[in-house]
Protein backbone atom coordinates (compact mmCIF):
# COMPACT_ATOMS: atom_id res chain seq x y z
CA UNK A 1 0.00 0.00 0.00
CA UNK A 2 1.42 3.38 -1.05
CA UNK A 3 1.24 6.23 1.41
CA UNK A 4 0.14 9.60 -0.01
CA UNK A 5 2.99 12.04 -0.47
CA UNK A 6 3.19 14.80 2.15
CA UNK A 7 1.56 18.06 1.04
CA UNK A 8 4.78 20.00 1.58
CA UNK A 9 6.64 17.64 -0.74
CA UNK A 10 3.98 18.04 -3.42
CA UNK A 11 4.15 21.83 -3.18
CA UNK A 12 7.95 21.83 -3.47
CA UNK A 13 7.71 19.51 -6.49
CA UNK A 14 5.15 21.74 -8.18
CA UNK A 15 7.27 24.85 -7.61
CA UNK A 16 10.37 23.09 -8.90
CA UNK A 17 8.56 21.91 -12.03
CA UNK A 18 7.41 25.48 -12.70
CA UNK A 19 10.95 26.87 -12.63
CA UNK A 20 12.29 27.63 -16.11
CA UNK A 21 15.12 25.47 -17.33
CA UNK A 22 18.47 27.08 -18.16
CA UNK A 23 21.02 25.48 -20.46
CA UNK A 24 23.86 23.73 -18.69
CA UNK A 25 27.50 24.06 -19.68
CA UNK A 26 26.72 21.43 -22.32
CA UNK A 27 23.54 22.05 -24.31
CA UNK A 28 20.76 19.57 -23.62
CA UNK A 29 18.64 18.50 -26.58
CA UNK A 30 15.09 17.29 -26.99
CA UNK A 31 13.41 15.98 -30.08
CA UNK A 32 10.67 18.27 -31.37
CA UNK A 33 7.81 16.24 -29.90
CA UNK A 34 9.39 16.38 -26.42
CA UNK A 35 9.70 20.14 -26.81
CA UNK A 36 6.07 20.59 -27.81
CA UNK A 37 6.96 21.23 -31.45
CA UNK A 38 5.58 19.72 -34.65
CA UNK A 39 8.59 18.05 -36.28
CA UNK A 40 7.43 18.38 -39.88
CA UNK A 41 6.52 22.06 -39.59
CA UNK A 42 9.77 22.75 -37.79
CA UNK A 43 11.64 21.12 -40.65
CA UNK A 44 9.73 23.31 -43.11
CA UNK A 45 10.80 26.42 -41.18
CA UNK A 46 14.44 25.31 -41.19
CA UNK A 47 14.33 24.41 -44.88
CA UNK A 48 12.88 27.85 -45.59
CA UNK A 49 15.71 29.57 -43.68
CA UNK A 50 18.33 27.63 -45.64
CA UNK A 51 16.64 28.38 -48.97
CA UNK A 52 16.36 32.09 -48.07
CA UNK A 53 20.13 32.52 -47.73
CA UNK A 54 21.36 36.09 -48.09
CA UNK A 55 22.09 36.98 -51.69
CA UNK A 56 25.17 38.94 -50.61
CA UNK A 57 28.51 37.19 -51.18
CA UNK A 58 30.01 35.02 -48.47
CA UNK A 59 33.25 36.93 -49.07
CA UNK A 60 32.48 39.69 -46.57
CA UNK A 61 35.39 41.87 -47.68
CA UNK A 62 33.86 41.94 -51.16
CA UNK A 63 30.44 42.48 -49.58
CA UNK A 64 31.83 45.44 -47.64
CA UNK A 65 33.06 47.17 -50.77
CA UNK A 66 29.71 46.55 -52.45
CA UNK A 67 27.82 48.18 -49.55
CA UNK A 68 29.29 50.31 -46.73
CA UNK A 69 32.65 50.55 -48.49
CA UNK A 70 31.05 52.77 -51.11
CA UNK A 71 30.28 55.46 -48.54
CA UNK A 72 32.63 58.40 -47.90
CA UNK A 73 35.45 57.24 -45.59
CA UNK A 74 34.18 53.70 -46.20
CA UNK A 75 37.53 51.89 -45.97
CA UNK A 76 37.56 49.06 -43.39
CA UNK A 77 39.71 49.61 -40.29
CA UNK A 78 38.78 46.47 -38.35
CA UNK A 79 38.97 42.74 -39.10
CA UNK A 80 36.53 41.19 -41.57
CA UNK A 81 35.99 37.44 -41.88
CA UNK A 82 34.30 35.46 -44.64
CA UNK A 83 31.03 33.99 -43.42
CA UNK A 84 29.78 30.43 -43.39
CA UNK A 85 26.64 28.79 -44.71
CA UNK A 86 23.10 29.52 -43.48
CA UNK A 87 23.04 28.57 -39.82
CA UNK A 88 20.62 28.45 -36.94
CA UNK A 89 19.70 27.10 -33.53
CA UNK A 90 16.17 26.77 -32.12
CA UNK A 91 15.82 26.68 -28.33
CA UNK A 92 12.44 25.77 -26.78
CA UNK A 93 12.06 25.94 -23.00
CA UNK A 94 15.85 26.02 -22.69
CA UNK A 95 16.50 22.91 -24.80
CA UNK A 96 17.86 22.74 -28.34
CA UNK A 97 15.17 21.27 -30.62
CA UNK A 98 16.76 22.09 -33.99
CA UNK A 99 20.08 23.21 -35.42
CA UNK A 100 21.47 23.53 -38.91
CA UNK A 101 24.46 24.79 -40.82
CA UNK A 102 27.59 25.48 -38.79
CA UNK A 103 26.43 26.51 -35.30
CA UNK A 104 29.95 26.24 -33.84
CA UNK A 105 31.47 28.44 -36.51
CA UNK A 106 32.67 31.81 -35.18
CA UNK A 107 31.40 34.49 -37.55
CA UNK A 108 30.81 38.22 -37.54
CA UNK A 109 27.45 39.08 -36.01
CA UNK A 110 27.51 42.74 -37.06
CA UNK A 111 25.03 44.91 -35.15
CA UNK A 112 23.90 42.19 -32.76
CA UNK A 113 27.12 43.44 -31.13
CA UNK A 114 25.13 46.49 -30.03
CA UNK A 115 22.92 44.36 -27.78
CA UNK A 116 26.03 43.10 -25.98
CA UNK A 117 27.34 46.68 -25.77
CA UNK A 118 24.14 48.08 -24.27
CA UNK A 119 24.03 45.16 -21.82
CA UNK A 120 27.51 46.10 -20.57
CA UNK A 121 26.06 49.57 -19.98
CA UNK A 122 23.23 47.90 -18.07
CA UNK A 123 25.69 46.19 -15.76
CA UNK A 124 27.40 49.56 -15.22
CA UNK A 125 24.04 51.06 -14.22
CA UNK A 126 23.23 48.13 -11.94
CA UNK A 127 26.56 48.54 -10.16
CA UNK A 128 26.17 52.28 -9.72
CA UNK A 129 28.87 53.30 -12.19
CA UNK A 130 26.18 55.14 -14.14
CA UNK A 131 23.84 56.80 -11.66
CA UNK A 132 21.02 57.62 -14.06
CA UNK A 133 20.49 57.01 -17.77
CA UNK A 134 19.35 60.63 -17.97
CA UNK A 135 22.69 61.94 -16.69
CA UNK A 136 24.80 63.97 -19.09
CA UNK A 137 27.56 61.79 -20.53
CA UNK A 138 30.05 64.68 -20.37
CA UNK A 139 30.07 64.36 -16.57
CA UNK A 140 31.49 60.82 -16.86
CA UNK A 141 34.07 61.14 -19.63
CA UNK A 142 37.44 62.87 -19.09
CA UNK A 143 39.74 64.13 -21.85
CA UNK A 144 40.95 61.12 -23.85
CA UNK A 145 44.47 60.49 -25.11
CA UNK A 146 44.56 58.47 -28.32
CA UNK A 147 47.61 56.32 -29.01
CA UNK A 148 50.44 58.32 -30.55
CA UNK A 149 48.69 61.68 -30.25
CA UNK A 150 49.66 64.55 -27.97
CA UNK A 151 46.40 66.49 -28.24
CA UNK A 152 43.62 65.36 -25.93
CA UNK A 153 40.21 64.42 -27.31
CA UNK A 154 37.04 65.92 -25.80
CA UNK A 155 34.04 63.85 -26.90
CA UNK A 156 31.31 65.97 -25.36
CA UNK A 157 32.62 69.53 -25.44
CA UNK A 158 30.64 71.23 -28.20
CA UNK A 159 27.44 73.10 -27.26
CA UNK A 160 25.40 70.34 -28.92
CA UNK A 161 27.32 67.38 -27.50
CA UNK A 162 27.16 68.75 -23.95
CA UNK A 163 23.40 68.07 -23.97
CA UNK A 164 23.69 64.34 -24.69
CA UNK A 165 22.62 61.81 -22.05
CA UNK A 166 23.23 58.08 -21.80
CA UNK A 167 19.62 57.54 -22.79
CA UNK A 168 20.16 59.47 -26.02
CA UNK A 169 23.18 57.34 -26.94
CA UNK A 170 21.40 54.09 -26.06
CA UNK A 171 18.46 54.98 -28.30
CA UNK A 172 20.51 56.46 -31.16
CA UNK A 173 18.83 59.84 -30.80
CA UNK A 174 21.89 61.89 -29.76
CA UNK A 175 22.87 63.39 -33.15
CA UNK A 176 26.42 63.54 -31.72
CA UNK A 177 28.69 65.63 -33.94
CA UNK A 178 32.32 64.96 -34.65
CA UNK A 179 34.83 62.47 -36.00
CA UNK A 180 36.01 59.30 -34.27
CA UNK A 181 38.63 56.81 -35.48
CA UNK A 182 38.82 58.75 -38.75
CA UNK A 183 35.09 58.44 -39.47
CA UNK A 184 32.98 61.65 -39.45
CA UNK A 185 29.45 61.24 -38.10
CA UNK A 186 27.98 62.33 -41.46
CA UNK A 187 29.85 59.64 -43.41
CA UNK A 188 27.74 56.77 -41.99
CA UNK A 189 24.74 56.21 -44.26
CA UNK A 190 24.98 59.80 -45.57
CA UNK A 191 21.99 61.59 -47.03
CA UNK A 192 21.63 62.04 -50.78
CA UNK A 193 22.37 65.77 -50.39
CA UNK A 194 26.17 66.13 -50.11
CA UNK A 195 25.89 69.88 -49.77
CA UNK A 196 24.19 69.32 -46.39
CA UNK A 197 26.65 66.81 -44.95
CA UNK A 198 28.62 69.47 -43.09
CA UNK A 199 26.10 72.27 -42.81
CA UNK A 200 22.76 70.82 -41.73
CA UNK A 201 21.38 72.06 -38.40
CA UNK A 202 21.65 69.62 -35.51
CA UNK A 203 18.57 67.96 -34.07
CA UNK A 204 18.17 68.49 -30.35
CA UNK A 205 19.12 65.26 -28.55
CA UNK A 206 16.14 62.97 -28.22
CA UNK A 207 14.12 64.51 -31.06
CA UNK A 208 15.35 62.47 -34.06
CA UNK A 209 16.50 58.88 -34.58
CA UNK A 210 19.45 57.99 -36.81
CA UNK A 211 21.12 54.60 -36.95
CA UNK A 212 24.76 55.64 -36.88
CA UNK A 213 27.81 53.55 -36.02
CA UNK A 214 30.10 56.52 -35.41
CA UNK A 215 27.85 57.48 -32.49
CA UNK A 216 27.68 53.88 -31.33
CA UNK A 217 31.48 53.85 -31.21
CA UNK A 218 31.41 57.11 -29.23
CA UNK A 219 29.13 55.32 -26.77
CA UNK A 220 31.57 52.40 -26.53
CA UNK A 221 34.49 54.76 -25.87
CA UNK A 222 32.51 56.64 -23.21
CA UNK A 223 31.59 53.36 -21.57
CA UNK A 224 35.21 52.22 -21.62
CA UNK A 225 36.08 55.32 -19.60
CA UNK A 226 33.34 54.52 -17.08
CA UNK A 227 34.55 50.94 -16.57
CA UNK A 228 38.28 51.78 -16.89
CA UNK A 229 38.63 48.22 -18.19
CA UNK A 230 38.43 46.68 -21.68
CA UNK A 231 34.75 46.06 -22.44
CA UNK A 232 35.34 42.50 -23.69
CA UNK A 233 36.78 41.65 -20.27
CA UNK A 234 33.75 43.18 -18.56
CA UNK A 235 31.37 41.27 -20.83
CA UNK A 236 33.20 38.00 -20.22
CA UNK A 237 33.16 38.35 -16.44
CA UNK A 238 29.68 39.81 -15.99
CA UNK A 239 27.67 37.98 -18.65
CA UNK A 240 29.36 35.46 -20.93
CA UNK A 241 31.06 33.28 -18.32
CA UNK A 242 27.97 33.13 -16.05
CA UNK A 243 25.73 32.01 -18.95
CA UNK A 244 28.18 29.28 -19.93
CA UNK A 245 29.36 30.78 -23.22
CA UNK A 246 32.30 29.20 -25.00
CA UNK A 247 35.83 30.58 -25.03
CA UNK A 248 35.72 31.19 -28.79
CA UNK A 249 33.91 34.54 -29.06
CA UNK A 250 35.94 37.71 -29.56
CA UNK A 251 35.04 41.42 -29.56
CA UNK A 252 37.24 43.56 -31.79
CA UNK A 253 37.80 47.24 -32.30
CA UNK A 254 39.80 49.00 -35.00
CA UNK A 255 43.47 49.22 -35.87
CA UNK A 256 43.43 52.86 -34.72
CA UNK A 257 40.97 52.69 -31.79
CA UNK A 258 43.62 52.50 -29.06
CA UNK A 259 43.68 54.92 -26.12
CA UNK A 260 45.87 55.45 -23.10
CA UNK A 261 43.85 54.51 -20.03
CA UNK A 262 45.43 54.64 -16.58
CA UNK A 263 48.89 54.35 -18.14
CA UNK A 264 48.07 51.37 -20.37
CA UNK A 265 47.04 51.01 -24.00
CA UNK A 266 43.47 49.72 -24.31
CA UNK A 267 41.47 49.09 -27.47
CA UNK A 268 38.04 50.66 -27.66
CA UNK A 269 35.75 48.12 -29.34
CA UNK A 270 33.25 48.80 -32.10
CA UNK A 271 29.51 48.34 -31.88
CA UNK A 272 29.23 46.39 -35.15
CA UNK A 273 30.93 45.42 -38.37
CA UNK A 274 30.27 48.59 -40.39
CA UNK A 275 34.02 49.13 -40.89
CA UNK A 276 35.01 45.66 -39.67
CA UNK A 277 35.33 44.50 -36.08
CA UNK A 278 32.54 43.92 -33.59
CA UNK A 279 31.57 40.57 -32.07
CA UNK A 280 32.78 37.39 -33.73
CA UNK A 281 30.71 34.61 -32.15
CA UNK A 282 29.07 31.25 -32.80
CA UNK A 283 25.32 30.55 -32.93
CA UNK A 284 25.25 28.61 -29.65
CA UNK A 285 26.67 31.57 -27.72
CA UNK A 286 24.18 33.88 -29.44
CA UNK A 287 21.42 31.51 -28.31
CA UNK A 288 22.63 31.66 -24.70
CA UNK A 289 22.45 35.45 -24.80
CA UNK A 290 18.96 35.10 -26.27
CA UNK A 291 17.89 32.89 -23.37
CA UNK A 292 19.31 35.44 -20.92
CA UNK A 293 17.20 38.20 -22.45
CA UNK A 294 14.19 35.86 -22.65
CA UNK A 295 14.53 35.36 -18.87
CA UNK A 296 14.74 39.15 -18.41
CA UNK A 297 18.38 39.22 -17.41
CA UNK A 298 18.28 36.27 -15.01
CA UNK A 299 20.41 33.14 -15.30
CA UNK A 300 19.56 30.38 -12.87
CA UNK A 301 19.85 32.01 -9.41
CA UNK A 302 21.65 35.18 -10.56
CA UNK A 303 20.24 38.42 -11.92
CA UNK A 304 23.03 39.33 -14.35
CA UNK A 305 21.19 42.33 -15.83
CA UNK A 306 18.47 43.98 -13.78
CA UNK A 307 14.83 43.61 -14.77
CA UNK A 308 14.66 47.41 -14.74
CA UNK A 309 17.31 47.57 -17.44
CA UNK A 310 15.57 44.94 -19.60
CA UNK A 311 12.31 46.85 -19.22
CA UNK A 312 14.00 50.07 -20.38
CA UNK A 313 15.73 48.22 -23.23
CA UNK A 314 12.35 47.06 -24.52
CA UNK A 315 10.56 50.39 -24.04
CA UNK A 316 9.83 52.01 -27.43
CA UNK A 317 11.87 55.05 -28.38
CA UNK A 318 9.29 57.82 -28.95
CA UNK A 319 10.72 58.89 -32.31
CA UNK A 320 11.35 55.27 -33.43
CA UNK A 321 8.82 53.00 -31.66
CA UNK A 322 10.24 49.67 -32.85
CA UNK A 323 13.63 50.51 -31.32
CA UNK A 324 14.49 50.32 -27.65
CA UNK A 325 18.07 50.38 -26.44
CA UNK A 326 20.59 49.34 -29.06
CA UNK A 327 19.94 46.73 -30.52
CA UNK A 328 16.73 45.54 -28.84
CA UNK A 329 13.94 45.70 -31.42
CA UNK A 330 10.47 45.36 -29.91
CA UNK A 331 7.42 44.13 -31.81
CA UNK A 332 4.72 46.05 -29.96
CA UNK A 333 3.29 47.61 -33.11
CA UNK A 334 3.66 44.31 -35.02
CA UNK A 335 5.56 46.09 -37.80
CA UNK A 336 8.93 44.40 -37.30
CA UNK A 337 7.55 40.85 -37.42
CA UNK A 338 3.80 40.91 -38.18
CA UNK A 339 3.50 37.14 -37.68
CA UNK A 340 4.99 37.24 -34.18
CA UNK A 341 3.31 38.18 -30.89
CA UNK A 342 3.53 41.79 -29.78
CA UNK A 343 5.57 40.59 -26.78
CA UNK A 344 8.32 39.18 -28.99
CA UNK A 345 11.56 41.05 -29.64
CA UNK A 346 14.78 40.57 -31.56
CA UNK A 347 18.45 41.44 -31.58
CA UNK A 348 19.26 42.22 -35.22
CA UNK A 349 22.40 42.70 -37.23
CA UNK A 350 23.42 42.95 -40.86
CA UNK A 351 23.85 39.71 -42.71
CA UNK A 352 21.10 39.10 -41.66
CA UNK A 353 21.86 37.86 -38.15
CA UNK A 354 18.86 37.57 -35.82
CA UNK A 355 18.27 36.40 -32.27
CA UNK A 356 14.48 36.07 -32.10
CA UNK A 357 13.10 36.04 -28.54
CA UNK A 358 9.51 34.99 -27.85
CA UNK A 359 8.41 34.92 -24.20
CA UNK A 360 4.90 33.77 -25.11
CA UNK A 361 6.27 30.54 -26.59
CA UNK A 362 9.38 30.25 -24.36
CA UNK A 363 11.35 30.29 -27.57
CA UNK A 364 14.70 31.59 -28.86
CA UNK A 365 15.73 31.27 -32.48
CA UNK A 366 19.14 32.21 -33.85
CA UNK A 367 19.09 32.61 -37.63
CA UNK A 368 22.20 33.63 -39.52
CA UNK A 369 22.77 34.71 -43.13
CA UNK A 370 19.12 34.94 -44.15
CA UNK A 371 17.58 37.61 -46.38
CA UNK A 372 16.16 40.43 -44.25
CA UNK A 373 12.88 40.28 -46.14
CA UNK A 374 12.46 36.60 -45.26
CA UNK A 375 12.56 37.04 -41.47
CA UNK A 376 8.83 37.32 -40.91
CA UNK A 377 8.02 34.38 -43.15
CA UNK A 378 10.55 32.29 -41.23
CA UNK A 379 9.01 33.31 -37.91
CA UNK A 380 5.52 32.57 -39.27
CA UNK A 381 6.57 29.04 -40.21
CA UNK A 382 8.41 28.55 -36.92
CA UNK A 383 5.42 29.58 -34.81
CA UNK A 384 3.15 27.30 -36.85
CA UNK A 385 5.27 24.44 -35.46
CA UNK A 386 4.56 25.32 -31.83
CA UNK A 387 1.98 22.87 -30.47
CA UNK A 388 1.71 23.97 -26.86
Amino acid sequence: MHRPLPLAFLLVSLVASAQPYYPDAVWQRKNPAEGGVDAQRLKEAVDFAVAAESKNPRDLTLNHYQTFGREPHGNPIGPIKDRGEPTGVIVRRGYVVAEWGEPRRVDMTHSVTKSFLSSVAGVAYDRGLIRSIDDLVRDYVPPIQEQGKRELRYLFDTPHNRQITWNHLLRQTSDWEGTLWGKPDWADRPSDKPQEWLSRPRNAPGTAYKYNDVRVNVFALALLNVWRRPLPAVLKEAIMDPIGASTTWRWYGYENSWVVLDGELVQSVSGGGHWGGGMFIDAYDMARFGVLTLRRGKWKDRQLISEQWVQWALTPTPVQPSYGFMNWYNNRDRKLLPSAPASAFAHLGNGTNMIYVDPEHDLVAVVRWIERGALDEFVKRLLAAMKQ
